[in-house]
């Protein structure tokens, strides 16, 4: 099942700097599969970014994670850091990853 997190326009000043003259909208959505619950865990919550450009013909990219956590707490606030930091698909896995690793990392101090 796919939920709607929240969209953003990509900031008109950063896509002049990058030569763009055409919008870019980024959507974001909270996906589980609850089909595939695991039986210990519960669900499975992943995301899926999907990005257009409104070019003279439309383009869109997307990628999508599945399986990123079983907390849908922590979804949740990967998505909000994922649109406060306009994440678009091709960033995807890279920033889940150093998120994955800024909690595990966090965890490791406060129990230290």
């Amino acid at each position: 099942m796919k939920n709607f997190f929240g969209s953003i326009f990509i900031n008109r000043d950063k896509l002049e700097e990058a030569g763009i003259k055409y919008p870019i909208k980024v959507e974001y959505y909270k996906i589980t599969n609850e089909t595939q619950k695991i039986k210990e865990n519960g669900l499975m919550y992943g995301i899926q970014i999907i990005k257009t450009e409104y070019k003279e013909k439309i383009g869109i990219e997307q990628n999508k994670l599945e399986h990123i956590t079983n907390d849908e707490k922590e979804i949740m606030q990967m998505l909000e850091k994922l649109k406060e930091n306009e994440v678009t698909p091709v960033g995807l896995e890279d920033v889940i990853i150093e998120l994955k690793k800024l909690k595990e990392n966090t965890q490791i101090s406060y129990n230290a």
